[in-house]
């Protein structure tokens, strides 16, 4: 059971990974205006928070010998057939839910953190 949460962690990790590169590019070619940046980071967060959730809803139709965790799984680590489905797919939707808290975490410090940048720069007044 360790072993499939652990392979599940990596498999969704290894894809948030990517996502949180492509932000992270995004922004920092945003830069020169910091507070749109963040506000840009934000939302594209926020939009990785929605397709985790879509994927942790959809996670039971999923076929579970298509699924990544399945593919890294050794042979002698496979849960029987007959629980298997039930199993991968319960694993995944919680480690889809556990990043997907994650990611909705920073997109919120990244969004207050806007306002809190367009406010100072509004108080600063015109420069």
């Amino acid at each position: 059971m360790q072993r499939l949460e652990y392979v599940a962690a990596i498999s969704v990790a290894r894809g948030c990974g990517f996502a949180a590169l492509a932000i992270v590019t995004m922004m920092f070619g945003l830069s020169a205006d910091m507070p749109n940046a963040l506000q840009a980071g934000g939302i594209l967060c926020l939009l990785v928070v929605a397709v985790l959730l879509l994927k942790a809803f959809n996670a039971p139709r999923h076929p579970y010998k298509r699924t990544e965790l399945w593919i890294m799984l050794d042979e002698k680590d496979r849960p029987p057939a007959t629980i298997a489905q039930g199993l991968v797919s319960d694993i995944l939707r919680r480690a889809y839910l556990r990043f997907a808290k994650q990611f909705a975490f920073v997109s919120a410090l990244m969004l207050i953190a806007t306002v809190i940048l367009k406010m100072l720069r509004t108080a600063a007044g015109p420069v």
